[in-house]
């Protein structure tokens, strides 16, 4: 039912997999000796951060936050609210944090301003999806899995009104089915 939703699939799941492998490659290799905590960007990145931690061959702990700019809208408000803190320290700690989209920025550059003055030993961003083109703060990125268009996507995470996480890819919702 789902799929009859969706314009184009822009990501399988096999392409998934293996992109989330060599992202994981990279970190392995930027973090080799060192322990990192994980912080997932609930909910979207949930599915992401559970396959990218099983990935790294590396000693790592498992942090989460809410944070949300969005409200029930299609489109960032600018209002960010972290609805949901860390229940682990950071000061001293190597931190990577799991977004499943940067896009306006406003929620990422908000989050990491209050990471920032936690004093992590360092602070790095892994996002599976980039959308620049929608880029109203200024973020910098370490990990991309993908850049994407200005398109509403869902799948692997990312929804629509609460729906969608659960498609094993990322496609692209008809503007029809979001009123876009």
């Amino acid at each position: 039912m789902m799929e009859q939703d969706i314009q184009r699939v822009l990501f399988t799941q096999e392409r998934l997999k293996s992109r989330v492998a060599e992202i994981a490659r990279e970190i392995e290799r930027d973090y080799e000796g060192r322990e990192i905590m994980l912080i997932s960007v609930l909910r979207g990145s949930f599915i992401f951060m559970a396959d990218l931690c099983r990935e790294i061959q590396l000693p790592c702990t498992l942090d989460f936050m809410s944070v949300s700019s969005y409200g029930t809208g299609t489109s960032s408000s600018g209002q960010v609210q972290i609805t949901k803190d860390l229940s682990e320290d950071i000061t001293g700690r190597h931190i990577l944090v799991v977004e499943d989209i940067l896009d306006s920025g406003n929620t990422l550059n908000y989050l990491l301003r209050i990471l920032e003055n936690r004093h992590p030993a360092s602070i790095r961003l892994c996002a599976l999806l980039d959308k620049p083109e929608r880029r109203v703060k200024p973020v910098e990125l370490h990990y991309r899995g993908f850049t994407v268009p200005d398109d509403f996507v869902v799948g692997y995470g990312l929804d629509y009104a609460e729906k969608y996480r659960n498609l094993p890819y990322i496609g692209v919702l008809k503007p029809e089915v979001y009123g876009g």
